[in-house]
């Protein structure tokens, strides 16, 4: 996976989230405790850290930062900055060397990063749709790739719904909804 990935990742979560800056963001976020509008947040956060991790390229540990969103932000700022913080991990997956190894519970290359931003994006965005009763489908076209790179153990199936029910927010047949689960992006 690669920072092309993070960019049509985030250009779907604009596409299906922006007409609906107005309506109430204070929703639960599908099964999350979080709001959609705490989720978004939580979305760049995640985007931020993996790019700062990736260019400071740190051997044990997150770096001591945090993505601040003023409370005053409405959804269409928080989307922007969402996609800023996206912006920022594609640039720093851009430049950074296939070879750079960088801290997530481990050692995790460029490629890691990028399934996690890519999942970031699609999972949360699921999840706020879900809350705001909008129908979408993360693109198979992604999940795959994110499946192939973060859950190398998951069962067959068409791969959008095995990476929901890999990351707890369904079941599949034969197999209960997860209550735990971890994603494999260190590798060495």
């Amino acid at each position: 996976m690669d920072a092309s990935h993070v960019t049509a990742a985030v250009a779907e979560t604009q596409r299906v989230l922006g007409p609906h800056t107005d309506a109430d963001w204070s929703v639960p976020a599908g099964p999350l405790e979080w709001s959609c509008r705490d989720t978004a947040v939580h979305i760049a956060h995640d985007l931020l850290a993996y790019a700062t991790q990736l260019t400071a390229a740190p051997t044990d540990a997150y770096l001591p930062l945090d993505l601040t969103v003023r409370p005053e932000a409405t959804p269409a700022d928080i989307l922007h900055t969402l996609t800023a913080c996206a912006t920022l991990l594609s640039s720093a997956l851009t430049t950074t060397a296939p070879t750079a190894r960088a801290w997530h519970w481990g050692p995790c290359d460029p490629t890691g990063f990028a399934a996690m931003g890519t999942a970031e994006l699609l999972l949360h965005t699921h999840d706020i749709t879900q809350g705001l009763a909008l129908p979408w489908t993360p693109p198979a076209a992604l999940t795959s790739l994110v499946l192939a790179r973060l859950f190398p153990d998951a069962p067959e199936g068409a791969s959008t719904p095995v990476l929901l029910w890999c990351t707890g927010r369904t079941s599949l047949p034969g197999r209960p909804r997860r209550t735990s689960w971890t994603w494999q992006a260190a590798r060495t």
